[in-house]
């Protein structure tokens, strides 16, 4: 393309690794850096393609012998709340919400620790340091925010969001919460109230990120209607796809 409009990326594969959500699967990615003036524009049109950010990088599955990985967004301006997930905000009505620039604290660095030793142990993630946290968070290339979750009564951080900021919505980059609040459904919580942040700001869309069938890690995305998933000719219902009723 011209100097004029956005210059073509060049993409890389990577190499196979074990897949973390299907046993016996292998996983490659395609990616491409975020850089320069038109990194905000690239990170927009390759999300709605299908792409996820991590850093300065975007980045897809292109697994040879699997498809399973599918990109899911619900429509939050049409979004209509379950009777489970009313107790679910009554549950944590009383937290205070603070959007805060990208800029990491212990804090928020210990709560994730804590959180990646219980649920994601034998993740990439697992052993993170605080550097490599700071990273992930502080070197978006494009519109983020952090957002706390903190308890009002004695100010305790339970849960955080890293979010990127869309023309057309919401991309839930990465969330953590307060693993000893199992009770409070907190990675719910966050998911709702980035679609009331969506609904407000008057945005079409909370991008939630890759869903597979079959996982139990990724069920629960499935939980908000209605959800659209990415096909081959753009993006649909997920209900009216028979392959993953």
């Amino acid at each position: 393309m011209t100097d004029q409009g956005l210059q073509f990326p060049k993409f890389y594969v990577t190499a196979p690794s074990p897949c973390p959500y299907i046993d016996g699967q292998i996983e490659r990615k395609v990616f491409t850096e975020l850089n320069g003036p038109d990194a905000a524009s690239l990170n927009e049109a390759l999300g709605k393609v299908g792409f996820r950010r991590s850093q300065s990088v975007v980045y897809r599955p292109a697994c040879e012998a699997c498809s399973a990985c599918i990109s899911v967004r619900v429509r939050a301006l049409e979004h209509t709340l379950s009777k489970s997930q009313r107790r679910i905000l009554k549950l944590n009505s009383d937290i205070k919400i603070e959007v805060k620039p990208a800029t990491v604290t212990e804090e928020q660095f210990n709560l994730l620790s804590e959180y990646l030793n219980d649920r994601h142990k034998d993740g990439s993630m697992a052993s993170m340091t605080i550097d490599e946290y700071a990273d992930m968070v502080e070197t978006s290339p494009v519109s983020t925010s952090i957002i706390e979750y903190r308890r009002v009564l004695d100010q305790k951080l339970m849960a955080v969001g890293l979010t990127d900021e869309l023309s057309d919505g919401l991309s839930m980059v990465y969330s953590f919460f307060d693993i000893h609040e199992q009770n409070r459904s907190l990675g719910t919580y966050i998911i709702l109230n980035h679609i009331e942040r969506a609904k407000i700001a008057n945005q079409p869309y909370v991008y939630l990120g890759y869903w597979v069938s079959g996982s139990q890690k990724m069920n629960y995305k499935r939980r908000f209607k209605p959800l659209e998933r990415l096909g081959q000719h753009g993006w649909y219902d997920i209900e009216t796809d028979d392959l993953v009723k």
